[in-house]
C-alpha cells in the first residue's frame, strides 16, 4: 500500500488545526493512519506536534458535554477524534494576552469525516454528542496531572460557544466550572501567555 496522505489546514485561530487523513476504503471496510510520526513531523511549520504521551477514549450518550478543560502543568495540548458516531469538537484560547482570548473554533467530528482537531495546552477544549452514542479519543502532549488543571464554564456569556444542543448533560464539575474571568484571575494563567517563555505546545 502506498504511503497514505495527510493533510493539515489552519483554522480562523492560527494554532487550532484540522487533521485531515486519507481513508482506504472498500467493501469490508476502511484502513486509516491515526497518527505516523513522520508525517506530523512533516507538519510542525504549523504547530503540529509529532510526540505525544497519553491516549484517553471516553463514551458518553447523546446531548453529553464535557468541558471546557485544560492543563497547565505538565503542559496538555490535544489532539481529538471521533472513533464512532458523532461530536461537536470545539477550542478555546484562553491565553490572558492573546489578539484571540475568548475566541473559539468548533468542527463537527465523525466516524464518517475521520477529522480531528488539535489544539495546544493553552486553550480549553471540550466536546458535545450529537448521536446516540460516541466514543472519543485524543492523544495528548502531556500526562494527566489532576492538581494542574482546571476548566471554564461551557456557557460562559463571554466565550459565546454555538453549542449545537439546548440541554446538555454535565457532570456536577463542569456545572459548577469557573468562569473565563475567573480564570484569568488566576496566578496560573500567567502560564499561558504568549509573550512569556511557555510556546503552548
Amino acid at each position: 500500500m502506498a504511503t497514505m496522505k495527510l493533510a493539515v489546514r489552519q483554522t480562523s485561530l492560527p494554532d487550532v488545526l484540522v487533521v485531515e487523513h486519507e481513508v482506504f476504503e472498500d467493501e469490508r471496510g476502511f484502513f486509516m493512519e491515526v497518527y505516523r510520526a513522520d508525517q506530523f513531523a512533516a507538519h510542525a511549520g504549523l504547530g503540529l506536534p509529532s510526540t505525544f504521551v497519553q491516549l484517553n477514549h471516553s463514551r458518553s450518550m447523546r446531548g453529553v458535554t464535557r468541558g471546557l478543560h485544560f492543563q497547565w502543568d505538565p503542559p496538555m495540548g490535544k489532539l481529538m477524534r471521533v472513533a464512532r458516531g458523532e461530536a461537536f469538537l470545539v477550542a478555546v484560547d484562553i491565553r490572558p494576552d492573546s489578539p484571540t482570548l475568548g475566541r473559539y473554533e468548533s468542527i463537527i467530528a465523525s466516524e464518517r469525516n475521520h477529522l480531528q482537531l488539535w489544539a495546544p495546552a493553552c486553550f480549553a477544549r471540550g466536546f458535545c454528542v450529537l448521536s446516540d452514542i460516541a466514543e472519543i479519543e485524543y492523544l495528548t502532549t502531556g500526562t494527566y496531572n489532576s492538581g494542574a488543571e482546571s476548566g471554564v464554564r461551557w456557557d460562559d456569556p463571554r466565550i459565546g460557544i454555538d453549542w449545537p444542543i439546548r440541554e446538555p448533560i454535565l457532570s456536577r464539575k463542569d456545572a459548577e466550572a469557573q468562569s473565563l474571568a475567573e480564570w484569568l484571575e488566576r496566578p496560573e494563567a500567567q502560564a499561558f501567555r504568549t509573550s512569556g517563555d511557555y510556546i503552548g505546545r
